[in-house]
């Protein structure tokens, strides 16, 4: 496995325990509580944020949008049920 693909299982393994075992003020359980709609909303801004960083030319803006993006997937992941297996097995499928 990639360090990246380690890092996103890491990411996602978070979002479960915020999930399991709540804390206050966390930002996840926040999203987790308000539901599809709520983590949905963020998915939309922080994919358009990322348009925005890309058209701008800055590097290190798309990063951070993007890292951004990647989380707020997880969190929808999560609440949704769905694995990063899921979502490689769709992705291999499609490599013919």
């Amino acid at each position: 496995m990639s360090e990246m693909g380690a890092m996103l299982d890491q990411l996602y393994d978070v979002v479960i325990e915020r999930r399991d075992r709540p804390r206050d003020g966390s930002y996840t359980n926040y999203l987790l509580e308000r539901g599809v709609d709520k983590i949905c909303k963020k998915i939309g801004e922080e994919s358009t944020e990322v348009v925005i960083a890309a058209k701008n030319g800055s590097n290190s803006e798309l990063v951070y949008e993007i890292a951004d993006l990647f989380y707020h997937l997880c969190v929808l992941m999560v609440d949704q049920g769905v694995t990063f297996d899921e979502i490689e097995k769709e992705l291999r499928s499609r490599r013919s």
